[in-house]
């Protein structure tokens, strides 16, 4: 009966080939190109610059040499980056990957495979991410990590069955009943290969369904059924054989060899082992030649045949030592040979070897306890450095973004918002000129008589109290707040923004501020009144200054309001003709006459009248017009 170890080494090789089946399935639809006349295109620079992607592409997959596959999936890597293809940045990692499996190196496989998972990933292919999935679950399937592997070929499959890409289906499901197979849960492996089988059949993809039925074979073989077992078998190999897939066909050979064996039919095992190890000698598959001289090396055991025992087990170390470790499978075969030589001795050397490899062991065992517990003592430190300094830093932002906000919240205080953006994006403010806006002034009467018989402090209070209300109602009328000079407050309507009915803006303000001075006021002090102009027209609006600096706005405007109220009464609203002219269609008003305006000579100017029932129509009639 061949060893259980042996087997294993068999099973892997199969998952191998499942592998290769994935990954390269472009490659099999490719096999009739001369791969060294392609070689030699790629070597002369026979080729357009467009063309050199393609080109790499086809000897990355065509080649089976996998030192020759690393190569050009490296060179395949570098002119994709260059020229920003995700699709080929995929397929060169992919086949980079396929070359280090089947030299073995299956930690630098699965990285590349896991980088090709990125790129399809980005370019949102299901079917490229499924594939590539199944193929890393392969990789860990031969590495034992099982439930890594089922995990990956259960997402790569889903994902595959929600695509149309039906061969990368099939040879996922297939791969996966071999993972299964492995495992000796025959009847999970059965589903899966009878659900690959007959979308292969349908594809007519013939690679596929040798690899079928040859996985068929491998379960009847394992279930005791030869007969059924030896035809799926040879119709494996046939087909294979047929496309040129000696990879399988090295493979699939020793499952019937096996069969012969268990048959006691030891000659006929002994035939398939050999024609398996000539077709792998031939094509240089090291791993099929390690796994066929140990099968040979048991069979010839099994015969009673010694010497020729020896022969192949020697072969089979020395394809051992070129696929591992040289050193170590040269002194494993030297201490066999010694055995065979003196068995006395060499028990002894065996067992001083073992003592003192024991001995090592456990000074390595104990180095590496004291590395990994310092180890973790320098993590836990740098963690909790980097733990403080983030929190450090994140004090930091927070202290940083409330200042910040203070001083946003500042600075919209003092500028119209639009100013303020524009003076903390370029560090200064271009002046505007506004073609037509409202400038009104409001002015205590008799300020100083009332200043004289209040404390400073109250006389704060009751001005902050007042033009704080002010400030409020010209917020919600739409007005900008220019600035406050004593007793005296000035703003603006129709800017930052124009607007088509400043006037009308200013003049409801202005109510409100009447209504505001003659209201219950303060409680500290009553019986404040005030006195206010306006004038409309067009003005210049900037920032002075660079340290303090304000917004203000300027022109022959500014100074026409300001004689609007100085010629104004206690708890009117005196405007001049332009104003009178915007609003005239909204508001009651008295003509005055011509009146003497100080460097402007005799001027219109009209009084606002208005009652509260008059106030109620005119907001009335706004919100009407403006659907509010």
């Amino acid at each position: 009966m061949i060893q259980n170890g042996f087997m294993t080494l068999w099973k892997s090789s199969i998952a191998f080939f499942s592998l290769l089946l994935l990954g390269n399935l472009t490659g099999f639809a490719q096999q009739s190109i001369d791969v060294d006349s392609l070689e030699q295109v790629y070597l002369q620079g026979n080729f357009a610059p467009a063309d050199s992607l393609e080109l790499l592409d086809l000897l990355s997959v065509t080649f089976q040499d996998p030192q020759k596959v690393i190569y050009y999936s490296e060179t395949l890597i570098q002119v994709a980056q260059r020229q920003d293809s995700t699709q080929r940045l995929f397929q060169g990692y992919l086949q980079k990957g396929n070359g280090y499996a089947r030299l073995g190196n299956q930690v630098d496989a699965l990285n590349n495979y896991f980088e090709a998972a990125n790129y399809s990933d980005e370019s949102g292919s299901d079917s490229a991410l499924g594939s590539v999935y199944v193929t890393i679950a392969d990789t860990y399937s031969m590495n034992k990590n099982n439930d890594n592997a089922r995990d990956y070929y259960h997402q790569g499959i889903a994902l595959l069955r929600e695509t149309d890409d039906s061969l990368s289906l099939s040879t996922g499901l297939s791969n996966a009943g071999d993972f299964y197979y492995g495992l000796g849960q025959l009847d999970s492996a059965l589903i899966y290969f009878e659900e690959a089988g007959p979308i292969f059949e349908a594809l007519e993809f013939r690679i596929g369904i040798g690899y079928y039925l040859g996985s068929l074979g491998m379960v009847y073989g394992a279930q005791d059924k030869p007969e059924q077992a030896l035809e799926k078998l040879n119709e494996c190999l046939e087909i294979l054989e047929a496309e040129g897939d000696y990879y399988g066909v090295a493979a699939f050979l020793p499952f019937i060899s096996d069969i012969y064996e268990k048959q006691g039919k030891y000659r006929l095992a002994v035939q398939y082992s050999e024609r398996s190890l000539d077709i792998a000698t031939t094509y240089g598959l090291k791993e099929q030649i390690r796994d066929a001289n140990l099968q040979l090396s048991e069979l010839y055991e099994q015969l009673g045949d010694p010497g020729k025992s020896l022969k192949y087990f020697r072969q089979y170390a020395t394809y051992k030592d070129s696929l591992s470790n040289i050193g170590l499978v040269q002194q494993m075969a030297r201490l066999r040979t010694n055995f065979e030589v003196n068995q006395k001795q060499s028990e002894v050397n065996l067992l001083e070897k073992e003592a003192e490899i024991s001995e090592l062991r456990q000074k390595r065992q104990d180095a590496a306890l004291y590395v990994a517990l310092g180890i973790v003592i320098l993590a836990f430190m740098l963690a909790y450095g980097l733990f403080r300094r983030y929190k450090y830093i994140q004090r930091t932002r927070d202290v940083i973004e409330k200042e910040k906000a203070r001083s946003d919240d500042l600075l919209k205080n003092i500028l119209p918002e639009e100013t303020a953006d524009e003076l903390k994006e370029y560090g200064r403010v271009q002046a505007k000129k506004f073609e037509s806006v409202s400038v009104m002034f409001a002015d205590f009467v008799g300020f100083t008589h009332y200043s004289e018989k209040m404390s400073p402090e109250d006389l704060v209070k009751t001005v902050d109290y007042y033009f704080s209300c002010f400030d409020q109602a010209a917020e919600n009328h739409g007005v900008e707040k220019i600035k406050t000079m004593g007793d005296c407050y000035m703003c603006a309507a129709g800017l930052p923004f124009p607007e088509k009915d400043h006037a009308i803006q200013m003049v409801r303000l202005a109510c409100d501020i009447i209504d505001i001075v003659s209201g219950d006021g303060y409680s500290e002090v009553t019986g404040f009144e005030i006195r206010i102009g306006i004038h409309s027209g067009p003005v210049v609006a900037g920032v002075v200054g660079t340290k303090k600096f304000a917004y203000d706005i300027w022109g022959d405007t500014v100074n026409i309001a300001s004689r609007m109220e100085s010629g104004s009464q206690a708890g009117r609203i005196n405007i001049s003709e332009s104003t009178y002219l915007l609003i005239k269609d909204h508001f009651e008003c008295e003509f005055r006459g011509m009146v003497q305006v100080k460097n402007k000579g005799m001027m219109k100017m009209y009084f606002v009248k208005r009652t509260l029932q008059g106030a109620e129509e005119v907001l009335l009639n706004k919100t009407t017009e403006t659907g509010e």
